[in-house]
């Protein structure tokens, strides 16, 4: 018995006695007790109804890789080489690094219900629940070579963005690889995006890009986040289903990665500066042990990020940089 077998089990809205989840799942009501008692400690509140059995508390949508493929436009579903839909993972980016290692990966995606060792900017943890967001990672082989990558993390920002706007969601877009969300007239973290490289500088390299997306959140959840954190749940009524945001979103990367090999970041520069959250803005940046104080102006055609400073105008190409507005 997994424990996301007895996960999908409890979301099915209904009660479940001890007896009858040992006997679905072939296991004991001992085994079964042990597993439930795991559930709190993963953020999952559960409820139990004395002569009624066991159910969660909020109930949880399952990935289903059908369901997923099923809602592509025809063109993606194409091209999508193999999806992968797995209950845990340390990390969907390290199993797509490992597929590429096998001699495949290229169009391939991995979702996870929950990932233990999750990863964002500056070696930073992503921390979430089971089930609670979208955890995603597709492969993609160039041919052009590192440089040709310059601004694929700022353009895969803004395809999310123009994705979860046709949801209802009003979202800004930090530079170089966060989305921000409008809760209550405050920005909040919303998504993070991380690209992982190897290969050639100037021959075929292969790229994953890493997404984790808050659907939901609890309160635990939030507390971890260490920032002011904001989930789609938090401003969209109905909640998106995670299996159609998963379609949209391969959809559009799908869509993107082609067109991105040929005519560069250059194609999103303008959309991506109509959605700056700090345009304008007083930011401080930190590098390394050094920070330095100006004013953010728009992204240019490589996606290096450009601010005035009393010195003139510097421009910030990522790696282990963060900003912060003053």
């Amino acid at each position: 018995m997994s424990i996301g077998e007895l996960i999908r089990l409890l979301s099915d809205g209904h009660y479940h006695s001890g007896q009858q989840l040992g006997e679905r799942l072939g296991v004991s009501r001992t085994a079964v007790w042990k597993q439930l008692k795991k559930l709190e400690a993963m953020d999952l509140a559960l409820e139990a109804v004395k002569g009624r059995g066991y159910r969660l508390a909020d109930p949880i949508e399952s990935l289903d890789g059908a369901a997923i493929v099923s809602s592509l436009p025809a063109a993606p579903r194409r091209h999508l080489s193999r999806l992968f839909i797995e209950d845990q993972l340390d990390s969907t980016s390290t199993f797509l690094r490992e597929r590429f290692r096998q001699g495949a990966g290229h169009a391939e995606v991995c979702l996870a219900e929950s990932q233990t060792a999750g990863r964002g900017r500056r070696g930073k943890a992503w921390s979430t629940s089971w089930g609670r967001s979208l955890i995603f990672s597709l492969g993609w082989r160039f041919e052009g070579g590192v440089a040709a990558l310059e601004g694929l993390s700022l353009a895969v920002g803004v395809v999310m963005a123009e994705m979860l706007e046709a949801f209802g969601a009003e979202v800004a877009l930090k530079w170089p690889n966060d989305l921000l969300l409008s809760v209550d007239g405050e920005w909040r973290k919303l998504a993070g995006i991380l690209l992982e490289v190897t290969g050639d500088v100037e021959g075929p390299c292969e790229v994953v890009i890493g997404i984790g997306l808050n659907v939901a959140l609890s309160e635990a959840g939030r507390a971890a986040a260490g920032q002011p954190a904001g989930a789609l749940a938090d401003v969209l009524q109905p909640v998106p289903s995670r299996n159609q945001l998963a379609a949209r979103l391969i959809d559009a990367l799908l869509s993107l990665l082609p067109a991105f090999e040929r005519e560069g970041f250059v194609a999103w520069q303008a959309a991506w500066n109509q959605r700056h959250a700090y345009r304008d803005r007083r930011i401080r940046v930190h590098q390394g042990r050094q920070s330095f104080a100006g004013e953010a102006k728009d992204v240019d055609a490589s996606g290096n990020l450009q601010v005035a400073t009393e010195s003139g105008i510097q421009a910030l190409a990522g790696g282990e940089i963060s900003i912060r507005p003053e």
